[in-house]
């Protein structure tokens, strides 16, 4: 590890860790220190890979700090897998995550590797992802009620080959050779080749999966914790991290905090993997909604800070679709309507920052640098200049973003 001190938050998929957590950090905490930087991961494939990037990340923050300033560092360690640019998570990765789907995962791997050219098995492989995700369909092949807070994603209950061929032509389109489908029934012609959108379908069949286990470990895990040690050790500030599904992680810990606390000193989400509208008051195309997370900004004492980049093309091309289609069934048979468009309900907050949120404050991360973060309020951080992928988040500007953040720089 790069930095001391430093302790790791472990998470199981329900958001329950070890007995004893809190009051470790607690302890951490009573032995001088003056603030706390916690920084979860996002999609990785093992524990280990998890803590070599706590430790990359954590790596420029000495130097960074002000005199007087004593830092700890905690790395939030949840079952997560690989996020990456690559078109499917590695397939052990997945097993790791979900060993309980280890048939499943097999079945659809050998689907993946022999691309066979028939209708049956992109039914088949439908069918699997559904079992994956835990998706329930009746007779006529509609979802079963999920509840209203976990709405099915309609990609999963469709025809698989159109789903596919959707995802194929935004791969192709992404590399600047896209085709264009025509009529749906073209969607039957040289069908082997959908094989590479179903990659991409798979791997956000997964999302789904680590999209609703990164917000229960947030609000049922790490906010409750973080009561816990306020309550021991109130007067230490705490700096809430985290990149793509753990900067999720980390916005749903604020709805999780017990009332009456505000330990949260500063938030900064690196390519976060949720949506730009989620902590607005009202939806712009649907002013009687809300954002999951309305207000709760408020439950920061400084600045919620989000870096974006456009160079992400996992949230700038895939996420968005993958939000189309969860929302959207009737469109799934418009490839032209869902592609190409720029239709923001469906962007993420990793993609152009906060939105809808008054007051939120727009600034190039050379005028961050130069000038320092807000004191308090929405903050969104354009960080295309030293961002050029999803995860390309070890950078020793970012550090700077959020020891500015903290107020805690020099």
């Amino acid at each position: 590890m790069s930095v001391e001190p430093y302790r790791e938050i472990t998470f199981d998929k329900e958001g329950d860790g070890p007995a004893g957590q809190p009051a470790a950090l607690a302890a951490l905490a009573r032995q001088g220190l003056t603030d706390l930087v916690v920084f979860a991961h996002g999609w990785n494939s093992s524990p280990a890979g998890a803590t070599r990037l706590c430790s990359d990340f954590f790596e420029p923050f000495p130097g960074l700090l002000a005199p007087g300033v004593e830092a700890g560092y905690a790395g939030v360690i949840w079952p997560s897998m690989m996020f990456t640019g690559e078109p499917v998570p590695d397939y052990r990765a997945l097993v790791t995550v979900l060993p309980e789907k280890e048939p499943v995962l097999d079945r659809l791997t050998e689907l993946l590797a022999t691309a066979p050219a028939d209708e049956a098995a992109f039914a088949e492989f439908g069918a699997l992802l559904r079992e994956l995700t835990d998706v329930a369909v009746d007779g006529d092949g509609r979802a079963a009620a999920a509840g209203p807070r976990e709405p099915v994603p309609a990609f999963l209950v469709a025809d698989p080959l159109e789903v596919c061929a959707l995802f194929t032509e935004a791969l192709e389109a992404d590399a600047g050779a896209a085709e264009g489908f025509g009529a749906a029934e073209g969607f039957r012609v040289g069908v082997g080749r959908y094989w590479k959108g179903a990659r991409e379908v798979l791997r956000q069949a997964t999302y789904y999966v680590m999209k609703k286990r990164a917000g229960r470990v947030g609000e049922s895990g790490l906010g409750p914790l973080l009561g816990e040690v306020a309550r021991a050790a109130p007067r230490v500030r705490v700096h809430l991290v985290g990149h793509s599904m753990g900067a999720r992680l980390v916005a749903y810990a604020l709805k999780g905090l017990p009332s009456g606390t505000r330990p949260v000193a500063s938030v900064t989400l690196l390519q976060g993997a949720f949506s730009h509208y989620a902590f607005a008051a009202r939806l712009p195309h649907d002013p009687g909604r809300a954002g999951a997370l309305r207000n709760l900004q408020n439950r920061v004492r400084g600045p919620v800070v989000a870096c974006y980049s456009r160079h992400d093309t996992a949230l700038g091309v895939f996420y968005p679709l993958a939000s189309r289609l969860a929302g959207d069934s009737a469109s799934l048979t418009r490839a032209a309507g869902l592609l190409g468009s720029d239709d923001p309900r469906w962007a993420a907050i990793g993609h152009d920052g906060v939105q809808a949120v008054p007051g939120t404050v727009v600034r190039p991360l050379a005028a961050v640098l130069r000038d320092g973060v807000p004191a308090s309020g929405c903050v969104s951080v354009d960080t295309a200049d030293v961002v050029r992928s999803h995860s390309d988040i070890c950078r020793t500007e970012l550090a700077r973003v959020v020891v500015s953040a903290a107020r805690t720089g020099r």
